[in-house]
């Protein structure tokens, strides 16, 4: 690759950095505290080379002191280095204390900052909808075409829990140990010219005298060891990233088939699960074997660089030493200062690894953080968020339905529902019923036009969610179970045909493990009945229920929306349910060549 190209990289990375970190430090509510952190962590980085300064003088000294049998220096010094090593334990423990509080904080601050965002305004939902549609959620434009781009970022679960720990950790320890290198290389750098003498050797008839020859020595070396470290480990970044996508993948369908654990074990699926599983966790392996495989190139280098960095300066010194130029402290004084210069001048090679996974990690949290960025700023979004209103009617204008693909589901569609008039939505499976609920709930990007929607509006899904914890969290979900008396709650489960349930109201449980298909469906109804909206939109609301079931809640729920002014609406394949509705929307097919593949026909049942 041309170095200008890897240049751009390198700049954008540290863009990427900049762009993921200076939030905390300048816009959040705790910036004054990590300022004030983060400066206490570098005036203790500087003082731990301030410490391993006096150190290193403190060799010259002890070590002249034992090539001269000088016994009062000798134990003057082992007290002195008593001093000096208890400053530095010291200032060791509270720098990794104080480092380890800001990670920790920026950790708390960013995993709630980057959460919020990504529940904000269904964000989440419309990611997860690109992704697995295949396309890019449409931000802009006027024909309501979406956008060709990227698939959405994997497994936010993983980015959000791990990569924001891995970022945050990797941040301040690469940062931290960077200043550490620089102030030690500015610290040393000086010691170890004046130590290191000139080196004079013959051109032709001439004499050339270089001053500070170990300085140049340590920069020759270190320049040597980070060009070839660079060339070894320039495929572990990629590796990195691969296999943190494949552990979160591997993860992620272990969760599946601890989710939908009865259903594979109804239909004998242990087999292709364990398959599935297998096939997952090879692909880990096969990239962590490549992956350990650059890496054990890496560590024999470094290994190498650094042994050899450790007799490297007695070899040059040891001349100078062997003719009575230096004592042995001396000698002792210039190892140690040739180790801490070439130390920091290492800190690329010594770290390279560390900075390889560092960027895997930078690059998915900025993916991730771009997507979450675009879905809640959208300049100009596909589709009106429906109004709630207190006209006390269901209005849609100009509905444009398409699915990701661009094909077009509904054109300038008009509908309405005015209060008493029940309506039950028909059409052949996956004509996009169930999409225009998304539609009128305003969560379903690939649609435009006008949506106005009753306040006291609920949706019952095919599939409704169910929190773990206390019963009585998860049936007044999304609401506070403190909102409502005992009374009120056993009321509504015995209301919805769960009298079984009304003294469970503080057990907890995985209750959508715990509860049948009918059992989830009927505490979706149960939330309706306590709730009392005027306007229930329920699609296939109680299609796991047998049909007196049916008709007994379907009664109540009718009886419910005509209580309080409202309008109950229907997605229903039986032709039970009819009854309870006064008209009906059918989704008509077209002809090849139209607008859309359907139409809505609005008319009075019979």
């Amino acid at each position: 690759m041309p170095m200008p190209q890897r240049l751009a990289q390198f700049q954008q990375f540290l863009r990427q950095v900049w762009r993921l970190s200076a939030p905390y430090f300048s816009a959040s509510d705790e910036r004054w505290r990590a300022r004030g952190l983060l400066t206490a962590i570098v005036a203790l980085n500087l003082g731990a080379v301030y410490m391993l300064v006096q150190i290193n003088e403190w060799n010259r000294v002890f070590y002249d002191a034992l090539q001269n049998k000088d016994a009062a220096v000798f134990w003057t010094q082992l007290g002195r280095f008593t001093l000096l090593a208890m400053a530095f334990v010291v200032i060791a423990v509270y720098r990794f204390y104080l480092t380890q509080l800001l990670q920790l904080r920026w950790r708390a601050w960013m995993t709630r900052d980057l959460m919020g965002r990504w529940l904000q305004g269904q964000a989440f939902y419309r990611m997860e909808l690109a992704r697995y549609a295949g396309a890019a959620v449409p931000t802009t434009g006027a024909t309501g075409l979406p956008h060709p781009g990227q698939r959405e970022p994997d497994n936010p679960d993983q980015r959000l829990q791990e990569d924001v720990n891995l970022f945050t950790a990797q941040t301040v320890g690469l940062s931290m140990g960077l200043l550490n290198a620089v102030v030690t290389l500015a610290s040393f750098v000086g010691i170890l010219w004046g130590l290191s003498g000139a080196f004079s050797f013959t051109l032709g008839e001439r004499t050339i005298e270089l001053p500070g020859f170990m300085v140049w020595l340590a920069l020759l070396y270190c320049i040597a060891g980070s060009v070839l470290t660079h060339y070894i480990g320039r495929p572990l970044i990629g590796l990195n990233f691969e296999q943190q996508k494949r552990e979160a993948d591997f993860r992620h369908h272990l969760v599946r088939v601890r989710e939908y654990s009865e259903a594979i074990a109804l239909d004998r699926g242990e087999r292709v699960e364990q398959r599935n599983l297998d096939t997952r966790f090879t692909h880990l392996l096969a990239n962590y074997l490549r992956l350990i495989g650059k890496q054990k190139q890496l560590v024999g280098f470094t290994n190498l660089f650094g042994q050899a960095a450790v007799v490297f300066p007695f070899i040059v010194a040891a001349p100078r030493f062997f003719s009575g130029a230096i004592q042995l402290g001396e000698l002792m004084q210039i190892a140690s200062a040739f180790d801490r210069v070439q130390g920091a001048l290492s800190w690329f090679v010594e770290n390279y690894d560390s900075l390889a996974s560092w960027r895997a990690t930078t690059e998915r949290l900025t993916s991730f953080e771009a997507a979450i960025s675009k879905q809640n700023t959208a300049a100009e979004p596909t589709q009106q968020a429906p109004a709630a209103t207190d006209s006390g009617v269901i209005e849609a204008h100009g509905l444009n339905l398409r699915l990701p693909t661009g094909a077009s589901l509904l054109a300038a569609t008009e509908l309405r529902v005015a209060p008493g008039e029940h309506t039950l939505v028909q059409g052949p499976s996956g004509s996009g019923k169930s999409t225009l609920f998304r539609a009128l709930a305003g969560i379903w990007p690939f649609a435009q036009g006008q949506v106005a929607l009753p306040a006291r509006t609920m949706f019952i899904p095919q599939r409704p969610y169910v929190p773990d914890g206390a019963l009585r969290d998860a049936l007044a979900y999304p609401e506070p179970a403190s909102r409502y008396s005992d009374a009120q709650l056993q009321d509504a489960l015995r209301d919805a045909l769960l009298p079984a349930l009304a003294a469970r109201l503080d057990e907890r449980d995985n209750w959508t493990q715990k509860l049948s298909g009918g059992e989830l469906q009927r505490l979706a109804i149960a939330r309706v009945l306590l709730r009392q909206p005027a306007w229930v939109l329920a699609d296939e609301a109680t299609s796991a229920l047998d049909v007196a079931a049916e008709q007994q809640l379907y009664a109540r729920l009718k009886a419910l929306t005509e209580r309080t002014g409202g309008a109950l609406v229907s997605i229903a394949h039986r032709p039970g349910v009819a009854a309870f509705h006064d008209r009906y929307w059918r989704f008509v097919p077209q002809t090849e060549g139209s607008a859309a593949r359907y139409r809505i026909e609005s008319a009075a049942l019979a």
